[in-house]
């Protein structure tokens, strides 16, 4: 088995190629472009066969675009956390710093924990996570104008300021304009002016607020149908999960999004456990959401379960953390049936 680990950057990505000990077979370095990622393909193959597995540190926006071009030629991918990186070339022989040392400390930090989940090239994953992620922006530059905005209506007639949380609906909107059109005066001026960005974003917000509404109905329906799930924090699951295929169970899933509990114990202590600290955070807050959600409705299961958890002693928040874990495991149900049925689409009914 070989692996290659790369070391990702703006204009370069830097390889180098390990055993199945760890031991160093080669090093390439290419420009960060698809001709470049070819050209290491080609170098992979010649020098190493097919068997390869390419264990790429995972930079976001710096290693998208290669993990797209390896997926597409059939490559086995998989991200290693900036962490672990940083981990295994502390305990290295060799010192310093370079693309060819942290790239090699790539490699071998995938060889020490090879369960590590695969990247997977899903279409419509990248969709809601991009919809998901420029609908977030907006929200965040309407609420920055937004404060900025109440500071400015604050200094013309503090008696005047709108209710909390109520700029993004037309009605405050329009009320709100009708009475800085009949002032003058540069604030009166620059908090006109906020307000039509305001007005534009929330238009903006909506549009995606709908386009994600048909994409989570059209793809994730079974999803959709959990209480507490509604289609934006469906929209995040999906985005975030980035194909669930790629996790070879829910134990891996529930590891990835921060909520597989981990020991703390010694000694006296044993059996003691806690949540987590890493794990993405995203998928995180929207199965915490859910939790949330279904521990405050009787009559759920999720309600009857917090309930339980509760009668055998355990605080509210050790039982919610029971309550994450055990949805943990329905989330990834929910989305591998979702996923199953795009693959197999129902057959035409009979004339």
């Amino acid at each position: 088995m070989v692996v290659v680990g790369v070391d990702v950057h703006k204009r370069t990505h830097t390889f180098v190629a390990v055993d199945a000990v760890g031991k160093q077979v080669g090093q390439r370095t290419v420009e960060a472009t698809t001709k470049g990622h070819l050209r290491a393909l080609a170098w992979a193959r010649k020098e190493f066969g097919v068997e390869v597995t390419w264990a790429i540190e995972d930079c976001r926006h710096l290693s998208a675009r290669l993990e797209r071009d390896l997926l597409s030629a059939g490559q086995k991918v998989v991200r290693v956390p900036p962490k672990m990186m940083a981990e295994q070339r502390r305990v290295a022989r060799t010192r310093g710093k370079s693309d060819p040392i942290d790239a090699l400390a790539v490699a071998r930090a995938f060889l020490r924990e090879p369960s590590l989940p695969v990247a997977s090239h899903d279409e419509v994953s990248r969709e809601a996570k991009l919809l998901v992620d420029r609908r977030e922006t907006l929200v965040n530059t309407r609420t920055r104008t937004i404060n900025s905005l109440l500071w400015r209506v604050h200094e013309l007639d503090p008696q005047r300021a709108p209710k909390p949380r109520s700029l993004d609906l037309v009605k405050h909107q329009n009320a709100l304009k009708a009475w800085l059109e009949t002032l003058t005066g540069v604030v009166a001026e620059m908090a006109l002016d906020e307000l039509e960005d305001i007005i534009a974003l929330t238009a903006r917000i909506k549009e995606f607020d709908k386009r994600l509404s048909v994409l989570t109905r059209r793809e994730v329906p079974a999803l959709l149908a959990l209480v507490g799930c509604g289609e934006l924090t469906a929209a995040k699951l999906l985005g975030e999960s980035a194909g669930i295929t790629r996790f070879h169970s829910e134990a891996a899933f529930a590891r990835h999004a921060g909520i597989a509990p981990i020991p703390v114990w010694s000694g006296n202590t044993a059996g003691r456990v806690r949540m987590t600290r890493s794990g993405n955070r995203q998928l995180n807050c929207a199965i915490h959401r859910i939790a949330v959600t279904q521990a405050r409705i009787p009559g759920t299961l999720g309600h009857a379960y917090y309930e339980k958890k509760l009668a055998e002693g355990k605080s509210k928040a050790e039982a919610l953390r029971c309550l994450k874990r055990r949805l943990v495991r329905v989330v990834f149900r929910l989305l591998t049936t979702d996923h199953n049925n795009r693959q197999t689409p129902a057959a035409p009914a009979a004339a």
